[in-house]
């Protein structure tokens, strides 16, 4: 379906043909999904493995988790508003190939250093999801139909149905760390095929040059702030005067940002949309979800699954069935029925219970995490796939989409995509330096894990809080005549 639009489409009337054409497009636009997923969660369970073929500290391997999303979140924050511009399949396309040759690089590595190449490279496709949801937004414009699709596709963020963390724990286990990036890559060649020829072009009808000197700026500046957060994450061994230098390159490179998209006649961001409280809330409370949560279910639960001394002793391949498999089901499950639910009751209200239900999950792994009881760690790990993964996600993803100015119709997404790498990025840095400072010297202490996961609920709390300066989307949710 290689159809060329000098505009955004608009859904048509229903039909057979419309319903083929969305039912072409979903699956297209979901495998793609799936391949960037894929370089998130597929890697979780083979990270020990990783840090011992390397020969590396769980630090340096970290530091590589870190790199993806800092420079995913890099990529998020331009590459929406050139595919406005240049066509939307076609970026999509470039980002799923770079996708894949980042995961050869990561899968020939020999050393950290090569490694965190591959990762960077990877990071290309940060914003794959609200480039798959923007182009779904031009086919499909009816509030329940939408959040349903948006929904489904936005619901293998939290894990594809297990399938990734189960297959990335048995070849890690029996294959080696490498297996796991060239399954990655092949799927991500398969995802790029499937965009090219299924997808339609779409891009804005009266778009403009592409602001490159704003571009620059802005990667500079929030490039400059994630390296001094990473950096000032590390605690004691933090070189402070370099975070204080890169804190300032960040103010000095965001205030000229600011100047310039004042004064140029086709700024990438507007700054009287920067001021607009669907802008800023929204982008906040996309972090402090994140920060909150991610590093907790993606790293913190599966280690002390695998701990053999303050944990359960599991290996990759049944740390991620008890784990992650079953959190990336239950999110999977929930995540149409949330985008319905959002659409018919409110975006707003639905973010606020899966919040609420997020923290609470979290509170429960806490609590249950001194008995070591596989069965509570499944528990919790279910609700939480629930209600972060299957409903916050999903709504968080949606509000990006569904609140962005109409004229610029990349530039929320794109922010939030680079939100939610932002955030993915910080909750690894930020819930591991609590667990180090935290750490007692009884190496078999569960202390490090507990402590970590009190800073994520104390940050979701603060997400939820943020979470009511969201304004309503009206246009997007349904209304009862």
């Amino acid at each position: 379906m290689n159809v060329s639009l000098t505009g955004d489409r608009a859904g048509d009337p229903g039909g057979s043909g419309t319903a083929t054409r969305v039912g072409v497009l979903v699956t297209a636009l979901l495998t793609a999904c799936i391949a960037f997923q894929l370089n998130a969660s597929m890697l979780s369970p083979a990270l020990k493995s990783i840090e011992d073929s390397l020969g590396a500290t769980s630090a340096e391997i970290g530091l590589t988790q870190t790199a993806f999303f800092t420079s995913a979140a890099l990529f998020s924050l331009f590459l929406p508003r050139l595919g406005d511009l240049v066509g939307r399949r076609k970026v999509l396309v470039g980002m799923l190939a770079l996708m894949a040759v980042g995961c050869v690089v990561a899968a020939l590595a020999t050393s950290v250093p090569m490694l965190f190449v591959g990762r960077v490279i990877q990071g290309a496709s940060g914003p794959t999801v609200p480039l798959c949801l923007i182009m779904l937004r031009q086919e499909v414009t009816e509030p329940k139909k939408y959040g349903t699709l948006l929904g489904v596709i936005t619901a293998v963020n939290g894990g594809i149905a297990g399938v990734d963390s189960l297959a990335g724990g048995y070849l890690a286990d029996n294959h080696g760390f490498q297996s796991v990036f060239w399954a990655m890559a092949g799927v991500a060649l398969i995802a790029t095929v499937m965009v090219a020829v299924m997808t339609p072009e779409t891009k804005v009808a009266d778009a403009h040059r592409m602001d490159w000197p704003g571009v620059a700026m802005l990667v500079v500046s929030v490039g400059a702030m994630l390296v001094a957060l990473n950096e000032a994450g590390k605690l004691g061994a933090a070189n402070w005067a370099m975070v204080g230098v890169l804190v300032v390159v960040a103010a000095a490179a965001f205030a000229l940002f600011w100047r310039t998209e004042d004064r140029t006649r086709h700024p990438l961001v507007s700054t009287h949309h920067l001021k607009r409280r669907g802008t800023w809330a929204t982008l906040l409370t996309t972090v402090l979800t994140m920060t909150g949560v991610f590093a907790v279910m993606n790293g913190l639960i599966p280690a002390f699954a695998q701990d053999a001394k303050a944990g359960l002793g599991m290996s990759a391949e049944q740390s991620a069935w008890w784990t992650l498999t079953p959190y990336a089901l239950a999110g999977l499950a929930m995540g149409p029925v949330a985008g319905r639910l959002a659409a018919t009751y409110g975006y707003g209200r639905v973010l606020r219970a899966g919040l609420v239900g997020a923290v609470l999950s979290v509170v429960l792994m806490i609590v249950t995490i001194p008995a070591h009881s596989r069965v509570m760690l499944l528990v919790a790990s279910v609700l939480v796939g629930i209600t972060y993964a299957g409903v916050a996600n999903i709504v968080l993803n949606g509000l990006g989409i569904v609140l962005s100015p109409k004229a610029n119709p990349g530039f929320l997404p794109g922010l939030n995509a680079g939100a939610f790498n932002l955030g993915a990025g910080l909750s690894f840095a930020a819930l591991y330096a609590v667990k180090t400072a935290t750490v007692s010297a009884d190496t078999s202490s569960a202390e490090g894990y507990v402590t970590g996961m009190i800073a994520g609920v104390v940050i979701l709390a603060v997400a939820f809080g943020t979470s009511f300066l969201i304004p309503k989307p009206v246009e997007a949710e349904a209304h009862e005549d």
